[in-house]
C-alpha cells in the first residue's frame, strides 16, 4: 500500500472540496480517502493549486509529435498517451481520422495491444469517421468516406478489450445498424452530420449516446429546424463534447449550450493533434500540410484541423472564460467522460474504490504532476 497526502490547496472530491485529503492505494485503487480541513500539513503541498481526477479524452488524434493515423501501434499509443499525461490526462481513447477498414482493424487492434501490454492511459479506441457526410468534412478526406456496410460493421464489432468508440453521421446510416454496434459494445457519437432533428432522435432512440464536437462539423440550429445541434440540446440523453479551446466554438455558445443541458451530460474533449507536447508544431495529416499558429490548427484552405489543445488548458478556460465553477469543469474533464464510455465504476473522480488516477495544476490550472494507479508518471 502507498499512501499520500496533499494539503495546501483544494481537492475535489467526489463528495465535495477539501482543503487536503490522505488516499491510500492499493492495486491501483484508493482503498482509503480522508478528507484533511484547513491548517493541515506534510505531504505534497498544493501550494494553493488544485488536485482533481485523472482526466479522460474520448478524441486524441495525436500528441508528441504523434499522429494516430500514421503511427498506428502499440509504441504511437504509448507516446500519444505519454504526452497527453504531461497535462493530467490518464486515460484517451486514440482517435483514428476516417480511413479504409483495413486501417480501422489496425487501429482497434493496436489498441488491443497497448492495452494487453499495459500502456499507461490506453482505455479503447476512437474510430471518428469514415461514415461521414461529405457536405460536413471538415478537414476529414471525402475520398476515403463509406458506408456502413457488412464488411466494416464486422470490423466494428468484434471482440476487444477496451471501448470502442464510433463517430458517425446518423443520416447515413440506418437506425438498426446503430442498434447494431450498441448491441456489441460500441458507443456511438454523432458527428460531421447534416442531421435532421427526426434523424438525430431515432438514432438516440437506436442507442446513439453521444455527440461529437458539438456546434462543429454540423449545420448551426435553426428556428425551423433545429438539427443535429438542437436534438442534442433539447434531449437529456446524449453526452456532448466541448472544444474549449476559444477557436472552435464562442465562448458565449459554450454558456448557452452549458445553461440549456444536464451538467452531468457534458463532456470536455482536446480533439488534440501531434502538436500537443511537441517542439514542432506543424505536422502533416494524409498529406495536407497543417500549420499551428497561435494555438489554432488550419490547413491552407482555412480549415481547423483539430486542435493543438491539451486537458489542463481547456479546464482552465471552462473556469477562466465559461464562468463553471472547478468542481463541475473536473467533473466535464473526467466524471462524466468516464460515465459516456461506462466506466464511472472504476476511474472519474476521487472516491474509495476507483482508480488512484490524479491530476495535480496549479492555482491557475496549469499542469504539476500526474499520477496513474497511484504511480506518479510525470511531474513538472
Amino acid at each position: 500500500m502507498t499512501t499520500l497526502r496533499f494539503t495546501g490547496g483544494t481537492v475535489v472530491g467526489a463528495d465535495g472540496c477539501w482543503p487536503g485529503a490522505e488516499l491510500t492505494v492499493a492495486d491501483g485503487r484508493i482503498a482509503a480517502l480522508v478528507p484533511l480541513g484547513a491548517g493541515e500539513s506534510g505531504g505534497i503541498d498544493l501550494r494553493g493549486g488544485w488536485l482533481m481526477p485523472g482526466f479522460v479524452d474520448t478524441q486524441v488524434n495525436g500528441g508528441g509529435g504523434v499522429l494516430f493515423n500514421d503511427e498506428t501501434s502499440v509504441d504511437g499509443i504509448r507516446a500519444i498517451a505519454a504526452a497527453h499525461a504531461a497535462f493530467g490526462t490518464t486515460a484517451l481513447l486514440p482517435t483514428l481520422i476516417s480511413d479504409n477498414p483495413d486501417r480501422v482493424a489496425l487501429a482497434m487492434a493496436a489498441s488491443d495491444a497497448a492495452i494487453a501490454a499495459g500502456v499507461d492511459g490506453a482505455i479503447g479506441v476512437h474510430i471518428e469517421g469514415p461514415v461521414l457526410n461529405p457536405a460536413r468534412k471538415g478537414i476529414h478526406d471525402a475520398a476515403r468516406f463509406r458506408p456502413l456496410d457488412d464488411e466494416l460493421l464486422a470490423i466494428l464489432t468484434r471482440p476487444h478489450r477496451g471501448t470502442v468508440m464510433v463517430t458517425l453521421a446518423p443520416e447515413q446510416v440506418e437506425p438498426r445498424r446503430i442498434a447494431a454496434l450498441v448491441a456489441a459494445g460500441v458507443r456511438v457519437s454523432a458527428g460531421h452530420s447534416e442531421a435532421t432533428h427526426a434523424q438525430a432522435v431515432a438514432a438516440f432512440d437506436a442507442g446513439l449516446t453521444g455527440v461529437t464536437h458539438l456546434f462543429n462539423a454540423m449545420p448551426a440550429m435553426r428556428q425551423r429546424e433545429p438539427g443535429l445541434v438542437g436534438a442534442a440540446l433539447d434531449d437529456p440523453r446524449p453526452w456532448c463534447g466541448l472544444i474549449v479551446d476559444g477557436v472552435h466554438v464562442a465562448p458565449a455558445v459554450l454558456r448557452v449550450a452549458l445553461r440549456a443541458r444536464p451538467a452531468e451530460r457534458m463532456m470536455l474533449v482536446t480533439d488534440a493533434m501531434p502538436s500537443v507536447g511537441a517542439a514542432d508544431k506543424d505536422f502533416v495529416l494524409q498529406g495536407r500540410r497543417i500549420r499551428v499558429r497561435d494555438g489554432m490548427c488550419v490547413h491552407e484552405d482555412g480549415t481547423l484541423a483539430g486542435a493543438d489543445l491539451d486537458m489542463a488548458a481547456a479546464v482552465a478556460r471552462t473556469v477562466g472564460s465559461l464562468g463553471i465553477e472547478p468542481a463541475r469543469a473536473a467533473a466535464m474533464a473526467s466524471t462524466n467522460p468516464a460515465a459516456f464510455l461506462g466506466r464511472g465504476q472504476e476511474r472519474g473522480a476521487i472516491a474509495t474504490g476507483l482508480r488512484a488516477d490524479l491530476a495535480q495544476l496549479d492555482a491557475a490550472f496549469g499542469p504539476v504532476a500526474t499520477w496513474i494507479g497511484g504511480r506518479p508518471i510525470s511531474d513538472r
